[in-house]
């Protein structure tokens, strides 16, 4: 298998200094201009992902000029539809009509703000929409609501892919979009073109799926995977730590399934360095990147789908072994 182009880019908070529950930050923080400056640090990485937060809306001529400088190219921008009080009860699958119109106001500011910078990709993580309670949500107008909404926006912005990230619970214990069939379900009931799939790997663990199968989910639903969030976690919590860090094996069997697939956009590094320096996790990130995906760019592909026609367990083990030695 001929060597697959790398393309890695990072969500710009990665760098600095984050959040925990207990904490506020375990650093200095740092201004944009700087979470730039220290992106361009890491070789590997040649894009940024954002999210339109107030304060990064308000520095949006300091994106513009370090963006340039650095030559980075802009992947995706998340709406802050999670952030922010408003959003208490939902975002785009609020019970109040008038949330709701904040909400889709919200996302036109941001695809503005896309073509601004050259981005293609509106991302939405609607992660305050869901439930905590029995019987605190109308399932069927919440969902209805949602998906009139994104056909919506669809529909509005045909140049846009509308990229919908999927998680099972948090900050809600249940999320709408939960789930990499609940995402593929939700996409073919909005019915356009431009309405695609984020696969967030943790997310996907936490989900108690995986990976590499939802990769191929996906596949199979219309082709929806648009975008790739990279980190790993023990599956109990999105803990959002070091690539292959702890899922190793996991991740061999993710990178073939997406050559297998065709896959060829981004892979965005999205994790919370509570207590390293965030430049150089996202760093050994990116380096853990290169080496999973140079592995399976010696594969024999031919071998592979030998081996998964025959279903045998033993055979796979001998052959995981293997691709850890080359």
């Amino acid at each position: 298998m001929e060597k697959k182009q790398r393309k890695y880019s990072v969500f710009l908070g990665n760098v600095g200094a984050c959040a925990d529950r207990y904490c506020a930050r375990y650093s200095a923080p740092f201004g944009t201009a700087e979470l730039f400056d220290r992106v361009a640090t890491v070789p590997q990485i040649g894009a940024v992902d954002l999210v339109a937060t107030p304060q990064l809306l308000a520095d949006r001529d300091i994106v513009t000029q370090k963006r340039k400088e650095h030559n980075l190219t802009v992947v995706s921008i998340a709406a802050d539809t999670f952030s922010q009080a408003r959003w208490q009860q939902g975002s785009l699958s609020a019970p109040k009509r008038e949330t709701r119109m904040e909400a889709l106001a919200h996302v036109d500011e941001v695809v503005n703000f896309c073509r601004e910078q050259n981005c293609p990709m509106l991302t939405l993580w609607l992660g305050q929409d869901g439930y905590d309670y029995l019987f605190q949500s109308d399932y069927l107008a919440a969902h209805n609501d949602l998906t009139d909404a994104l056909r919506c926006i669809c529909q509005k912005y045909p140049d846009i892919t509308v990229a919908l990230e999927y998680k099972i619970k948090e900050p809600r214990t249940h999320n709408y979009i939960s789930t990499v069939g609940m995402a593929a379900l939700l996409c073919k009931e909005v019915a356009m073109k431009n309405c695609k799939v984020i696969l967030d790997f943790g997310h996907a663990l936490l989900g108690y799926e995986n990976p590499a199968e939802s990769v191929a989910i996906l596949k199979r639903s219309g082709d929806l995977l648009c975008h790739i969030h990279i980190n790993d976690n023990y599956r109990l919590w999105d803990d959002d730590m070091i690539v292959g860090s702890v899922h190793t094996l996991e991740y061999l069997e993710f990178f073939y399934w997406l050559r297998r697939t065709g896959y060829s956009g981004w892979m965005t590094i999205d994790q919370f360095p509570y207590r390293e320096d965030g430049r150089d996790a996202v760093a050994e990130s990116a380096a853990w990147l290169d080496d999973l995906e140079s592995k399976i760019d010696s594969l024999n592909f031919d071998q592979v789908e030998s081996i998964l026609k025959e279903k045998n367990a033993v055979k796979s083990s001998q052959f995981m072994r293997e691709l850890l030695r080359s």
